[in-house]
């Protein structure tokens, strides 16, 4: 990890041409991740706190939003995931380069820069699930490897690979054929003591693969991890959707950054459209990482780009979007801070007493908003430091 750095790797890098170009970093991109984490570091629970101060049934449904899809479904609490992996892609998409016909001295460095990425992220991941299981020395058997943030690292070096040797075109087939050869996998391909097409958490080729190829121990020692072997391969296809989104923002078009606008949207509704057309078919289904799954979460991905790209970089209102953007340059720090660090200790400690001399139905809410304030207040002082820690 690096300090005094932007959040992407592939940001600080030049095109492949010889005459360097001016990089375009959207604020919209940092300010949707920050959005996208505020959800992960206590925001969802703000829903909850309101119906239980109001009691109006709309917070409700609010919240059921705020809650993970129990197997197959769909709720906005399931795209904080895909969502973050598509906002990588179109960082890299912002600054495409290919470095294949590049010497291979010049491209050394990225490559290894870009494997020990991965394999930070791999650690990281381990470090958020609380380490070695067993203590130490280490049993292999008990660490659970596969991690959100792991999947990341897989997704975005993966994509990158692409970026950097192929030509669009190629990228273009590629994630189709991912898509359409990862449905083909889990709804006819047979397996040893198994029948294909079988979407459950016991009887899925994805349950399969994990138990024969992913080492250590899964999530809550269940069948299928969720970030498991074979369901990573399609989360490479959201960063690759936003890699041809990143790619399309930074190119001109003749009629203007609204009609960018409007064609993310509609490519998004169609994308929803179309995921929730297979759903008979191919469930939704975020565990699974089903290819439905896939076009509806790039889809909403695209509709939230297009409104912040609209809001933050073509109306140019962005004062409003400070709060999170804060958040977003140092994103992958605070989700580790989110497993390892206290904050329901340190937000009682500072504003417990303050809590408690509100009327109950109130302190639920106080909570929230403390919990949030105090993880948010040390990442601005590390903003306001220019403290950016990059992986």
């Amino acid at each position: 990890m690096s300090v005094n750095a932007v959040t992407d790797v592939d940001q600080n890098q030049q095109s492949d041409t010889s005459q360097p170009k001016s990089k375009q970093r959207l604020k919209s991109l940092d300010a949707l991740r920050g959005f996208d984490m505020f959800w992960i570091i206590g925001g969802e629970g703000l829903f909850a706190a309101l119906f239980t101060l109001t009691g109006w049934a709309g917070w409700q449904v609010a919240s059921a939003q705020m809650q993970h899809s129990q197997w197959h479904g769909f709720t906005l609490y399931d795209l904080i995931f895909p969502l973050f992996i598509f906002l990588s892609g179109v960082a890299l998409g912002l600054s495409p380069k290919r470095l294949d016909k590049l010497p291979f001295a010049i491209r050394q460095p990225i490559y290894v820069h870009a494997l020990k990425r991965l394999l930070l992220l791999i650690a990281l991941g381990v470090l958020y699930n609380h380490g070695w299981g067993t203590g130490v020395p280490a049993d292999i058997e008990q660490v659970r490897f596969s991690s959100v943030l792991a999947r990341i690292g897989f997704a975005w070096f993966f994509a990158a690979m692409l970026v950097w040797h192929t030509r669009l075109a190629t990228q273009i087939y590629t994630a189709l054929a991912i898509t359409v050869i990862y449905a083909a996998i889990q709804l006819w391909l047979p397996y040893p003591n198994g029948q294909a097409g079988l979407f459950t958490l016991d009887g899925s080729i994805n349950t399969y693969v994990d138990q024969l190829l992913r080492p250590g121990i899964a999530y809550q020692h269940r069948p299928l991890d969720p970030e498991g072997v074979l369901s990573t391969l399609p989360a490479v296809v959201n960063a690759l959707i936003g890699v041809f989104v990143g790619q399309f923002i930074v190119k001109p078009h003749h009629k203007g950054h609204w009609a960018k606008v409007v064609i993310l949207g509609l490519v998004g509704l169609m994308l929803i459209a179309l995921g929730w057309l297979l759903n008979p078919i191919i469930p939704i289904n975020k565990d699974l990482w089903t290819s439905s799954f896939v076009l509806v979460t790039s889809g909403w991905s695209l509709c939230f780009l297009a409104v912040f790209y609209a809001i933050i970089d073509v109306l140019k209102w962005q004062k409003w979007s400070f709060v999170f953007v804060v958040i977003g340059t140092n994103a992958i720090i605070i989700y580790l801070g989110s497993s390892i660090v206290g904050w329901d200790y340190i937000t009682q400690s500072v504003f417990g007493g303050i809590i408690q001399a509100f009327p109950k139905a109130a302190q639920q809410l106080l909570t929230v908003i403390g919990f949030v304030s105090i993880q948010w207040l040390l990442l601005w002082w590390m903003y306001r430091r220019k403290i950016f820690i990059s992986i």
